[in-house]
C-alpha cells in the first residue's frame, strides 16, 4: 500500500480496518464481495480465486493519484513512461525548452518539498535556456559524514512534536489532524539543523588558527584560507563542527 507508515497507524488508531491484498469484485445493495490477491515472484498482485463477502452501505474509490496530460498531448516528442514525464537533471524533458516537475515526473515522490525542490531547480534551467545556455549545477561538496562532525559543539535539542487531535475527535469530525507549528517553534526547529557540511559562520576556525592564516570575509560569505601563513596543521577542520573543512595534500 502506498502509504507513510504514520498514516498506517494514525488510521489503525481510528478504528479503521484493513484487508490487505484484496480488490472488489462485486457490488451490491448492502454488501461487496473481495477476491484475495496473493504477490507473484516480481511483487505483483494476482488474484487467487479466493472470494469474502462484506457488509457494505458504501464505498468509496481510492485508487491512487494521476496527472492532468490532456496539454501534454501535442507536444512533439515528448517521453513518457508509466504515465509520467521522462526528465534529464535539470528537469527538462524530451523536448527543448519544455520543463516539467513535482507530480508529473517520473520518480518523484509527489510531496510538497519535492515539487518545490524541483521548482527551483527547473528556474535556474530555465534562466539558463532563455538565454541560449544550459544550467549546470554547481559541484556538490563532499558528503559530511557523522565522523567528520563535532556533536560536542551543539546543544541538545528534542523535536518539536506537532499537536494532534484526540482520538475522539478525530473519530468524530473531520478537523485537521495534525496541527502546524507556530512562529516560535519553527524557529526552534530550524536552530536543531547541524549544517552538515556547510559553514555557518561559527568563527571556530578563525578563533583556533595558530598562524592567523584564516581571514572573515563577512557576514554571508564565509572565509578565506591565506596558504603563504597556512602550515597546514589540520586544526581548523579538527574544530569545524559541521564537517565543513577538509584537509589535503600539496601536490608538488
Amino acid at each position: 500500500m502506498p502509504a507513510h507508515d504514520f498514516e498506517v497507524k494514525e488510521a489503525l488508531e481510528e478504528g479503521v480496518k484493513l484487508k490487505w491484498l484484496s480488490t472488489i469484485t462485486e457490488a451490491g445493495e448492502g454488501s461487496i464481495t473481495i477476491e484475495k490477491m496473493a504477490l507473484d515472484a516480481k511483487g505483483f498482485p494476482q488474484p487467487t480465486g479466493e472470494f469474502e463477502t462484506l457488509p457494505a452501505d458504501s464505498v468509496v474509490l481510492a485508487l491512487g493519484q494521476n496527472v492532468e496530460q490532456t496539454l501534454l498531448e501535442h507536444i512533439p516528442g515528448l517521453e513518457m513512461k508509466w504515465d509520467s514525464v521522462q526528465t534529464d537533471a535539470v528537469m527538462m524533458t524530451s523536448h527543448d525548452g519544455v520543463f516539467a516537475g513535482g507530480d508529473m515526473v517520473a520518480g518523484s515522490e509527489r510531496t510538497v518539498t519535492v515539487a518545490v525542490g524541483h521548482g527551483k531547480k527547473a528556474a535556474r534551467a530555465i534562466d539558463a535556456w532563455l538565454r541560449g545556455e544550459r544550467y549546470q549545477p554547481a559541484p556538490k561538496h563532499e558528503p559530511a559524514t557523522f565522523e567528520r562532525l563535532n556533536t560536542w559543539y551543539y546543544a541538545d535539542a528534542e523535536k518539536t512534536v506537532r499537536p494532534v487531535l484526540d482520538i475522539i475527535r478525530r473519530q468524530s469530525t473531520f478537523d485537521e489532524v495534525v496541527g502546524g507549528l507556530d512562529e516560535s517553534n519553527a524557529l526552534f526547529e530550524a536552530r536543531r539543523c547541524l549544517s552538515c557540511g556547510n559553514c555557518f559562520e561559527c568563527d571556530n576556525c578563525y578563533g583556533v588558527c595558530p598562524d592567523s592564516a584564516v581571514i572573515k570575509l563577512g557576514a554571508g560569505k564565509r572565509f578565506a584560507f591565506n596558504y603563504d601563513y597556512c602550515k597546514g596543521c589540520g586544526l581548523c577542520a579538527e574544530e569545524c563542527p559541521c564537517g565543513a573543512i577538509t584537509v589535503e595534500l600539496e601536490e608538488k
